[in-house]
């Protein structure tokens, strides 16, 4: 056993050997012995999103901790199952250093593994394009990983791009950021597991805006196998927490398309190892890599690379 499954192995059979109230509490005292400083930021960025609970040591709310045990304590079994289906050590040691993370507060193993080489999404080692590409960004923003995509595989390695944004005031920005390349269709839609109309709920952050059931009817929203009718060959989804919902409704195209899916699993407490079992049980020949690029202090930005 090398020392990173000897790492991951010793790791998680701590996290089973404690009940829920020993793991509870072995989570906050990790959280209580790190510097003040740290812990503000840690709570105001927890707080200014909203996805992962709420954490507010002034008015005694460890809703953050408590639900990150509920996951480790309910789902660990799940995490094992991920570690054993991915197909290089760096992403194993990732899953371990996000772990680690959430159960120790450690960030000398985050640091360790945080992509330093390649852009988001871009892995190029894993990654490989061609001119016959036809491309679907879900979260597309303001063209920013579009614009990535060109400048790592050149302008000509396409065919084509559909950009998918909820937010009016971006999409504007996206087309015009977008507007000197060819072959892009834009669509403001919202992407999810069903035909309808939803509420766009605005963040503090634009690219954290998302969709609620709740409130207007002011987003179109539609499913990608409903909405693209041609094989698509790859996907990227970076859509505030509907990336579930977006796979259920991309069914017929992974299970047909096969394309290359580059999916964000770090917008709530379940999709690191819900999103790859969704995938899996689409289509058992897929293979999984991952790769973050955020703060070693609560590691975000986490990108699923299923071929």
């Amino acid at each position: 056993m090398n020392i990173i499954d000897k790492n991951f192995f010793s790791l998680v059979n701590e996290i089973k050997s404690l009940d829920e109230k020993e793991l509870y509490y072995k989570i906050r005292s990790s959280f209580d012995s790190i510097p003040d400083e740290t812990k503000t930021s840690c709570m105001n960025f927890f707080n200014q999103f909203g996805y992962w609970g709420v954490l507010d040591v002034n008015n005694n709310n460890y809703e953050q901790i408590r639900l990150k045990q509920e996951t480790l304590t309910n789902h660990i079994d799940d995490f094992i199952w991920l570690y054993n289906h991915l197909c290089d050590y760096r992403s194993k040691k990732t899953l371990y250093s996000i772990l680690n993370n959430w159960y120790r507060y450690d960030f000398l193993t985050t640091s360790q593994t945080r992509e330093y080489l390649f852009d988001d999404y871009f892995d190029l080692d894993l990654v490989k394009c061609s001119s016959d590409e036809v491309i679907v960004d879900l979260g597309a923003y303001n063209g920013d990983t579009v614009l990535s995509y060109i400048k790592n595989y050149g302008v000509n390695c396409y065919k084509k791009i559909y950009c998918y944004e909820i937010t009016p005031d971006i999409f504007s920005e996206l087309k015009n950021n977008l507007k000197d390349l060819d072959n892009i269709e834009f669509r403001l839609k919202g992407i999810s597991d069903e035909k309808g109309s939803m509420s766009l709920i605005n963040n503090e952050s634009p690219s954290a805006n998302t969709l609620s059931s709740q409130g207007g009817n002011d987003v179109s929203v539609t499913t990608l196998d409903y909405d693209i009718k041609e094989p698509i060959t790859l996907i990227k989804a970076d859509i505030e927490g509907f990336e579930q919902k977006a796979i259920l409704g991309a069914k017929n195209h992974i299970l047909n398309d096969h394309p290359k899916l580059l999916i964000s699993v770090y917008h709530n407490n379940e999709d690191l190892w819900k999103i790859p079992k969704m995938i899996y049980d689409i289509h058992d020949d897929y293979k999984f890599y991952l790769r973050y690029n955020s703060s070693p202090i609560y590691p975000t930005e986490i990108t699923l690379i299923a071929i």
